[in-house]
């Protein structure tokens, strides 16, 4: 299997490190909704005890509450630097949070009156956090411990000086606090479970993009076998055939006539054509890339590329404006040249007339915007761009070209975008980051010094010799 594609092919296990990351950075992101919403349980415990305390003139034992509180505070700002340092964030860690959780709420509760205490039922909002976080044994374990811990508060508490006389309705300070926490219950469970979902409903959605590259890419390695093969395949037919047509030249018959010694020398051309395009499949595909390699600038290889096109398409009028700017050193890739070109043979295709291609340096990227004038993409084309096999050429195969070029600019972390003109045409603009296709120029020059210093010491070698 040539490189590249081994090199593809090594790449679709990264959606699964990529589903792993994706579970650790939402379990994060669920571990700050949890550190956020003690922070509020702090502050509303702290508010809630002192009314109650000097407000309703219910005596509390403030000290052994103040100091629980005093715990968990030291717990968040424990599990708040922890977060900052550590990304990663696995189910026995959110479900040990929760426990925290659960059981300052049962000593605050054993401290003020256990199962008589309206706002017993801010259980139920831990065992609701438990069943959007955690796993379903984590969830059920949440639900058996708050379940012994209830129990346990109707048996051992200490009592509450709080008068059930109910039939006062809202003047009963004990309905005023099963009010209190209801709605407490309810607007924490609005607000983060809202917040929750939102990061559940994000990872889901970047799952399904890695699931989408994955088979798009395992789509490219098939493709990447099939046409190394074939490429292979062609190699020896088209050199026959351009030894044969070399004999045809010198043939008395063929060299006399100058209208078939014409013909048989365009034949050599566009067989020469084949053999370039065959190359440079074997090239993309990994093969002899290390012969082809050269280090070159953006600028130039722009403008190699650019005339090369020209001279092996039928173009009629196309605008080159290289705007570039400070040059910058490369190495030529062939991946990235056949890029460009597909898209040109694209908008060739749309628009035979005028193209217009344009390069520019747009802050750390290069961004290369080609131009035409045909009919535009159709809306359903643009909707699903990228995507293989959408196309409104109306033959097998239709759309691999743009497919492909997505696919490539994606690896090097670039982008493709594609647009109508209002005016009529179609505007098809690749951006590509500098750091992924440009030399470091401190490695350039060290990559000049070295070679200065080799020629040097060939120089006293031969002085030498």
């Amino acid at each position: 299997m040539p490189a590249a594609i081994e090199a593809i092919a090594g790449e679709l296990h990264a959606p699964r490190a990529g589903v792993a990351s994706l579970d650790n950075a939402t379990g994060h992101q669920n571990m700050q909704q949890l550190i956020q919403l003690r922070w509020f349980a702090v502050v509303g415990q702290v508010v809630t005890i002192l009314v109650v305390h000097y407000g309703f003139a219910i005596r509390l034992p403030l000290d052994h509450m103040l100091q629980v509180l005093a715990c968990l505070a030291l717990f968040n700002m424990v599990s708040l630097l922890r977060s900052r340092n550590h990304r990663r964030v696995a189910n026995g860690e959110l479900f040990l949070a929760l426990l925290v959780d659960v059981a300052t709420l049962t000593a605050q509760l054993y401290l003020s009156g256990g199962a008589t205490n309206p706002f017993v039922f801010l259980f139920l909002l831990q065992v609701t956090l438990g069943a959007v976080l955690l796993k379903p044994w984590s969830t059920w374990t949440i639900v058996v411990i708050t379940s012994i811990c209830f129990a346990g508060l109707a048996l051992f508490s200490r009592p509450l000086a709080l008068p059930l006389d109910h039939d006062r309705g809202l003047w009963s300070p004990f309905v005023q606090g099963m009010l209190v926490c209801f709605a407490l219950n309810a607007a924490l469970l609005v607000i983060f479970i809202t917040r929750i979902s939102r990061n559940l409903r994000a990872r889901d959605a970047r799952l399904a993009d890695l699931r989408q590259r994955a088979s798009e890419e395992e789509h490219i390695v098939r493709m990447g076998l099939l046409a190394s093969g074939a490429a292979h395949e062609l190699g020896t037919p088209l050199a026959t055939l351009a030894v044969i047509l070399g004999d045809w030249r010198r043939l008395p018959h063929f060299s006399s006539d100058p209208e078939l010694l014409t013909e048989v020398a365009e034949m050599e051309l566009q067989i020469q054509r084949c053999k370039s395009i065959v190359s440079g499949i074997l090239l993309s595909a990994g093969e002899a890339r290390g012969e082809s390699s050269e280090e070159t600038t953006v600028s130039t290889f722009l403008d190699d590329l650019i005339e090369e096109w020209r001279t092996t398409r039928p173009v009629e009028d196309f605008e080159y404006d290289n705007r570039f700017g400070r040059d910058l050193p490369m190495v030529s890739d062939s991946a990235l040249k056949q890029m460009i070109c597909n898209v040109l043979d694209n908008a060739l295709e749309a628009s035979p007339h005028w193209l217009r291609l344009e390069a520019a340096h747009d802050a750390d990227a290069l961004t290369i915007t080609v131009t035409d004038a045909g009919p535009g993409f159709l809306p359903a084309i643009l909707k699903e761009f990228g995507k293989p096999y959408q196309s409104s050429k109306g033959r097998p195969g239709g759309g691999l070209g743009l497919f492909l070029v997505v696919n490539v600019a994606r690896t090097v972390g670039g982008r493709v975008a594609a647009a109508n003109r209002p005016e009529g045409g179609a505007i098809v603009t690749i951006t590509l980051p500098l750091a992924a296709i440009v030399l470091e120029e401190e490695e350039a020059e060290d990559e000049e010094v070295l070679a200065g210093e080799t020629i040097e010491t060939e120089g006293h070698d031969r002085n030498r010799s």
